[in-house]
């Protein structure tokens, strides 16, 4: 595989990292059912039926006399190998497979089952074209040509591949050589200690690289279904570094990985880690506040803090920031097709069984949502082409999965039923109900315009429910570019706009875009935020908290 193709196929995939919606899951049985309501509904309606079987008859006609017009979907990159429409036969292969996976979803179109199953028979239809498509047969001319320019090593590699990702990997195709990083060599190097830790989390401080810093903290909470060193990930890439060059103090929790001892941790467990965290912090700088940042699931448990606080008349954060964070939970993803009250009691009763939900089931359910990127891309190129699976450092992070803990899962399902953020006292966290707009603390909230897993549309909304005053910047990005975003990238692009409208869509069309990223706009909004400057301390923590074990500390190596 040229270097060309190994970018494509890590860039593609880390567009589709794990976020918060796979703790919802998905059952094999609703897929079934849905099967089977599609395979019914065939004989429901025979006309119907015979009309779409003649109209592909039709169509592969034209395929087989070289008349037909069916080409693949723009971007699709599976069929980029010019041999998919320069080879007669490859050509024909090709456009039989697409006529027959557009009458199938054209029959689901146009038949009489209701909206949602019809939604649901799309979906359980392109899981199975999906797996179908001739790039995933050894019929691939990608394959033959690496066949034979191997002399058939390219198959045999294949096939150990194969055997060792159904040994380790749950027969899953690897997305990663997880050999090729060690997190505090390779990964989450930059230079910190341990100040403190309670049963949930390790506070990290890291150590000033400027002589000047300014006296407001920032401290940044990652998400709980993933490792806190996706913000330290490599020195060009890391988050940490970048605030560090700009004097900010900077701190990080890493979470701790649960097991099914700690099935009763739920949110308000993990919001009064929290405020232990920023007692230390604040303790620690002398700042009488601090700054916060979260993301993803993170950014939902930092928010509910911050309507904590309000409700107690405390203002122990200045200001905060929001990284691909949905708090307003009407989604429209192809999960919630089969979110219903029966399979979300289900899913919660199963991880309260087991005491924990595991970070790898829901990487699974989540490939299966989107099995061209994370699945299908890495058959081809693990087992049809023999390579190696891609060194990629995010692609790393996004495998060292984390669990959650049974009694936060539930909260989360039940977050996702009634939606209680968008309601003035509809959530309890640690004895008090959140109203947001007691939130008066000015907002900086990100989103991405390709971001499958926290749409940016559901973001913008959720940026709207605070009462402070709201920067909202959309990057060009995904899910973990909108995060990973350094300056300097030539393809970086973000919009912004002083004015937030009712409707996400007219923001956008009147919002101002910019060059490279957005961390440059962030520093100064930032900096405005962070108060003074004053001479940077010589060391991490103070007497009553001392620095302990070096960065990236004890918790991120928990299995």
């Amino acid at each position: 595989m040229t270097d060309k193709n190994n970018d494509d196929l890590k860039n593609q995939a880390s567009e589709n990292t794990l976020g918060l919606n796979p703790v919802i899951g998905i059952r094999g049985k609703d897929l079934l059912s849905s099967a089977r309501i599609v395979l019914k509904q065939a004989l429901k309606q025979p006309l119907h039926s015979a009309k779409h079987l003649a109209h592909f008859s039709l169509e592969l006609k034209n395929v087989m006399l070289g008349q037909s017009d069916l080409t693949p979907a723009e971007g699709d990159r599976r069929f980029a190998d010019p041999a998919w429409s320069q080879n007669p036969l490859y050509r024909r292969y090709l456009q039989t497979y697409l006529a027959w996976r557009k009458e199938l979803h054209d029959w689901v179109e146009h038949s009489n089952l209701s909206e949602q199953d019809a939604s649901r028979g799309h979906f359980v239809i392109n899981l199975m074209t999906e797996a179908m498509a001739p790039t995933n047969s050894m019929a691939n001319p990608a394959a033959v040509k690496r066949f034979f320019e191997t002399g058939g090593k390219s198959l045999l590699d294949g096939m150990s591949h194969l055997a060792k990702d159904i040994v380790h990997n749950g027969g899953m195709p690897s997305q990663v050589n997880m050999n090729a990083f060690e997190v505090g060599k390779n990964l989450a190097t930059s230079d910190g200690a341990v100040i403190f830790r309670n049963d949930l989390l390790e506070l990290i401080q890291y150590k000033p690289i400027t002589e000047q810093v300014h006296e407001r903290p920032l401290l940044v909470v990652p998400p709980q279904i993933n490792k806190f060193y996706v913000f330290d990930l490599s020195p060009e890439k890391s988050v940490a570094r970048f605030l560090l060059r700009n004097g900010v103090q900077t701190f990080v929790v890493s979470w701790r990985n649960p097991t099914k001892a700690h099935r009763e941790w739920g949110l308000s467990t993990y919001i009064e880690a929290l405020k232990e965290a920023i007692d230390v912090v604040i303790a620690v700088t002398g700042s009488k506040d601090i700054n916060m940042l979260g993301a993803c699931s993170g950014g939902l448990t930092t928010t509910s803090l911050l309507g904590h606080y309000a409700a107690l008349g405390e203002k122990k954060v200045h200001a905060l920031t929001l990284l691909v964070s949905v708090l307003d939970n009407r989604l429209e993803t192809d999960v919630a097709l089969f979110a219903d009250e029966k399979s979300l009691e289900l899913a919660k009763r199963r991880s309260y069984q087991a005491g924990v939900l595991e970070g790898s089931d829901m990487a699974k359910v989540f490939a299966w949502m989107r099995p061209n990127d994370l699945i299908w891309n890495y058959w081809v190129n693990n087992y049809l082409l023999g390579n190696e699976p891609p060194v990629f450092d995010i692609l790393y992070w996004n495998n060292d999965t984390t669990r959650l803990p049974a009694a936060l899962h539930g909260e989360f399902i039940d977050m996702f039923q009634s939606n209680p953020l968008i309601r003035a006292n509809a959530l309890e966290v640690c004895g008090t109900p959140i109203d947001l707009k007691q939130v008066t603390s000015d907002l900086y909230c990100v989103a991405g315009t390709t971001d499958h897993i926290t749409p940016w549309e559901s973001c913008y909304k959720s940026a709207k429910l605070f009462g402070g005053n709201v920067e909202f910047v959309l990057s060009n990005s995904g899910h973990i570019q909108s995060i990973l975003n350094p300056p300097g990238n030539p393809k970086a692009r973000y919009m912004t706009n002083t004015e937030l409208h009712a409707d996400p869509k007219t923001w956008q069309a009147s919002s101002t875009k910019h060059a490279d990223s957005w961390w440059l706009h962030w520093q100064t909004w930032l900096a405005e935020r962070s108060g003074a400057n004053k001479k940077a301390p010589t060391q991490l923590g103070n007497k009553k908290y001392p620095a302990g074990e070096a960065a990236p500390g004890t918790y991120v190596h928990e299995r």
